[in-house]
């Protein structure tokens, strides 16, 4: 699964650089320059993926392929968790629970947005899912 959404950056008559993210709607930021703008982008996309995972509600594929967008990735434990919550898809978090062999609770954790899971914690959910942990640094 992709984790950078598409974003379109638009001058203001201010001066400012808005930032909107196509796949969501209620995301926007602005800042000074273009290197402000995109960071306050990636910390908005952070916070209301967040917020949509603590509230449980849907999260939209990110779009791909848009012509003059940039794309945008929430910080590392945001993602994390919205991986882990894809490849659950519809299936319990008692399924994880039973296939690491931890509590309910201990499992519920790895979906935090708000939890830092070590790499190991995560190499062992992505294989109770018949997934791999891959990393990349950019």
């Amino acid at each position: 699964m992709q984790t950078t959404y598409p974003a379109l950056v638009t001058h203001q008559d201010n001066g400012a650089l808005l930032v909107t993210f196509i796949d969501l709607p209620d995301t926007f930021t602005e800042g000074d320059t273009l290197e402000d703008a995109l960071f306050n982008g990636t910390e908005v996309l952070s916070a209301m993926l967040g917020w949509h995972l603590d509230q449980g509600s849907a999260i939209p594929q990110p779009s791909v392929g848009v012509a003059g967008a940039y794309y945008i990735a929430p910080d590392a434990k945001t993602q994390s968790a919205l991986l882990l919550r894809c490849a659950r898809g519809d299936r319990p978090v008692a399924d994880l629970a039973r296939g690491l062999g931890t509590s309910w609770a201990a499992a519920q954790r790895l979906e935090d947005p708000h939890h830092w899971p070590s790499l190991k914690q995560l190499d062992r959910a992505a294989r109770v899912f018949g997934k791999r942990l891959v990393l990349s640094v950019e």
